[in-house]
C-alpha cells in the first residue's frame, strides 16, 4: 500500500518487546498511514531489565520517516494488560471517530490496512457491526457466494477496527456481567459456556484484560463482527514472556497469513454464520486442552528434575 489518506488512523500499543515491535512497526510503515497513535504502558518496578526494553520499544515504535501525524501516550508506571490497553484505545477513540488498533505481537498482512479502512467506511452508519477483525483463527473459510468476508458474533482482537461510538459500550469493570448472566440472554446466547467462562473469571478479578470485556459489550448489543475469510493476522507473541500467549506449540502460532483484494465483497445475509462459530469453538476447545495438557506437563517435568 503506498502513502494514501485512505489508510485509517492506527494506535500501536507496545510494551517490552523490541524484535516484535519492529516486525509489526515495518508493517504500519509499509502502510504508511496519516495519523498514527502510539501507547505504551510503564516497565514494572520488580524487573530492572524492563525499563531499557521499555524505552528501545519507543523509540523503534515512533520511527516515522514518511508524512504522518504521531501522537504518543506513554506511561511512567505500569498500569497492567486490563488499564493500560483500554485506556489507551480509550485515548484513540476520544481523537478519532475510527480507526485501526494493533498490538505488538500483531503481524499483518499488507491488505490488513485496506481491509479495515474499506469496511470502517462501509458500515459507519451501521450499528449493528461494532467490529472488523483482522484475525480468521481456522486460517480460511469459504464465504457464501464469493464473499470477502462472514459476520459472527465473536472475534478475536489480534488486529481490528472499529468505531468511536461503538467503543463507548466498552465497560473494564463488567458492571452488567452478574444480571447479564442471570438473564436467559446470557444462559441461551450461542455458545454461552464457553464465552461465560471467561466472563466470569474475569470480572472475579482472575483476569487482568480487556478483550473480555470488549467481547462482552458486542454481546449485549447482540452486534456482529466482520471476520476475514482468510487469515490477515497473525499472532508472533507466542513465548514464554508473553502475557497470555505462552505456549509456543499452539495451533494459532502457525496461523498462516492470507490476503484479500478489493473489492471485498460482503455476504448476502447480514447474520452470524453458525457453522463457522461452530467450527472455531471447537478449536477453542482443542486450545484449552492443549493448554492444560501443557502445563501439565511442564509440572511433571518439573518434579522430576
Amino acid at each position: 500500500m503506498t502513502q494514501t489518506a485512505s489508510c485509517a488512523p492506527v494506535l500501536f500499543l507496545v510494551f517490552n518487546r523490541p524484535e516484535r515491535t519492529r516486525q509489526v512497526f515495518q508493517a504500519i510503515r509499509a502502510a504508511r498511514p496519516a495519523r498514527l497513535f502510539v501507547a505504551a504502558d510503564g516497565a514494572r518496578p520488580d524487573r530492572p531489565a524492563e525499563a531499557e526494553r521499555c524505552a528501545e520499544v519507543r523509540v523503534i515504535a515512533t520511527a516515522v520517516d514518511w508524512p504522518c501525524e504521531v501522537q504518543t501516550l506513554f506511561r511512567d508506571r505500569n498500569l497492567g494488560c486490563g488499564r493500560a490497553v483500554s485506556e489507551a484505545i480509550s485515548w484513540f477513540f476520544a481523537q478519532v471517530p475510527e480507526g485501526i488498533v494493533l498490538e505488538d505481537d500483531c503481524q499483518p498482512d499488507p491488505s490488513f490496512f485496506g481491509f479495515c479502512t474499506a469496511l470502517l467506511e462501509r458500515y459507519r452508519e451501521d450499528r449493528r457491526v461494532f467490529k472488523v477483525a483482522g484475525t480468521n483463527p481456522l486460517g480460511q473459510w469459504p464465504g457464501l457466494a464469493g464473499s470477502s468476508y462472514l459476520f459472527s458474533s465473536y472475534g478475536y482482537s489480534w488486529g481490528w477496527a472499529s468505531w468511536r461510538d461503538r467503543w463507548a459500550s466498552f465497560d473494564l469493570k463488567l458492571a452488567e456481567w452478574p444480571r447479564f448472566e442471570r438473564s436467559s440472554h446470557g444462559r441461551h446466547y450461542p455458545f454461552s459456556r464457553q464465552r461465560n467462562l471467561g466472563f466470569r473469571a474475569t470480572h472475579a478479578g482472575l483476569i487482568d484484560t480487556w478483550d473480555y470485556q470488549w467481547h462482552f459489550a458486542i454481546s449485549c448489543n447482540h452486534a456482529l463482527v466482520v471476520v476475514p475469510t482468510r487469515n490477515l493476522v497473525r499472532n508472533i507473541g507466542f513465548e514464554p514472556e508473553a502475557t497470555h500467549t505462552r505456549n509456543a506449540l499452539s495451533l494459532y502460532a502457525r496461523n498462516p497469513l492470507g490476503r484479500l483484494e478489493p473489492p471485498f465483497l460482503a455476504p448476502p445475509f447480514m447474520l452470524p454464520d453458525r457453522p463457522y462459530e461452530q467450527a472455531m469453538y471447537r478449536l477453542i476447545g482443542r486450545e484449552a486442552r492443549r493448554e492444560w495438557l501443557s502445563r501439565q506437563w511442564s509440572r511433571l517435568r518439573h518434579l522430576w528434575r
